[in-house]
């Protein structure tokens, strides 16, 4: 009973850390959200179209599922660079194994659990071996890429079960299923991580690893959840994926892990731990996808996109280095 108590009463700072990003980085979002996109309806007459619009949030399901498990990894103050070859390495062995089998139940039940492996063997590397997240979820994108391409032997599978592509290619009421999905996922994980015990200790471990520790918390167990978390949601978008593209690639994903990064930390999810909300990587991911579809629409080269992607990740990093080392003098004073 005392345990729990402490708990309690020790965790509160770290969400209300994490609430407090909503005031203090929530609104300077949205306002470049809606900045851009009065700009883009202005240079393009389509942008502001329904259709287009729903077209925004089809095409970032995939980055936005992916950035719900990172938003927990990230605030526990870890990282995942290996989402995108877990979303290419989940998806090829469920294709050919719905394929060989011919259910696409099984696959998407293949799919779902090696993207879970590689989300845990992430966690136990980084909670129980104490190896650094950067290097280990690296290499773990190296291995999997490399098994992705030894399995498939560099050739795309097709002719997938319906089943199996179902998350990515109905629709309900003519929106896109993996658009509804996607809302409901980021509806979900806020309750999870703004609600519950569970995302209270999150906010604590990524806040004080040693003080959540010493108030009780599994600081190991919260971890390596966070990264099976990630590891899940790598498989719901590998799913969607597939049925976007009605096929499995090896190359499937590549460079997802900077949109995801990008997202989460523009959304005002700090990477050194302890800060972020769930509505913020919405807002990040809404932001990202706007950006894209407003220079396709532009016919803007897609060398630039990336360009823009990678300047909007430094400037959100400097922004959290400059605040964090603000809020550190002035608990010093």
């Amino acid at each position: 009973m005392t345990s729990s108590t402490t708990v309690d009463t020790t965790h509160r700072p770290w969400v209300d850390r994490g609430r407090a990003a909503l005031n203090s980085t929530l609104l300077p979002i949205v306002a470049a959200l809606l900045i851009v996109s009065v700009v883009l309806s202005f240079m393009t007459p389509t942008f502001l179209t329904a259709s287009n619009l729903t077209n925004i949030v089809t095409q970032s399901a995939v980055v936005g599922i992916a950035a719900i498990g990172a938003t927990f990894v990230i605030i526990t103050s870890g990282i995942d660079l290996s989402v995108g070859a877990n979303i290419a390495l989940s998806g090829m062995i469920g294709a050919i194994v719905a394929q060989t089998t011919g259910s696409g139940l099984i696959g998407i039940a293949v799919v779902l659990l090696v993207s879970a492996a590689v989300g845990a063997f992430n966690g136990a590397s980084v909670a129980w071996l104490r190896l650094a997240p950067f290097i280990v979820t690296l290499a773990v994108m190296g291995m999997a890429r490399g098994l992705t391409l030894q399995i498939s032997q560099g050739q795309s599978v097709y002719g997938l079960p319906e089943a199996l592509n179902w998350l990515g290619a109905s629709a309900i009421f003519d929106v896109k299923t993996s658009a509804v999905v996607t809302v409901l996922l980021f509806a979900i994980a806020h309750l999870v991580l703004a609600r519950t015990t569970f995302g209270h200790r999150i906010y604590a471990v990524g806040g004080n690893a040693e003080a959540a520790r010493l108030a009780g918390i599994n600081v190991r167990g919260i971890v390596f959840s966070a990264y099976v978390i990630a590891g899940v949601m790598a498989g719901i978008a590998a799913l969607i994926l597939l049925g976007r593209l009605d096929s499995a690639t090896p190359n499937a994903a590549t460079g997802t892990e900077l949109q995801v990064i990008a997202a989460v930390v523009i959304g005002g999810t700090s990477l050194f731990g302890g800060k972020g909300s769930m509505i913020g990587t919405f807002v990040g991911v809404l932001l990202i996808g706007v950006i894209n579809n407003g220079l396709t629409l532009l016919n803007v080269s897609s060398f630039w996109v990336q360009f823009v992607q990678g300047a909007l990740i430094f400037l959100a990093v400097l922004l959290d280095s400059l605040n964090s080392r603000r809020r550190s003098r002035r608990s010093r004073s």
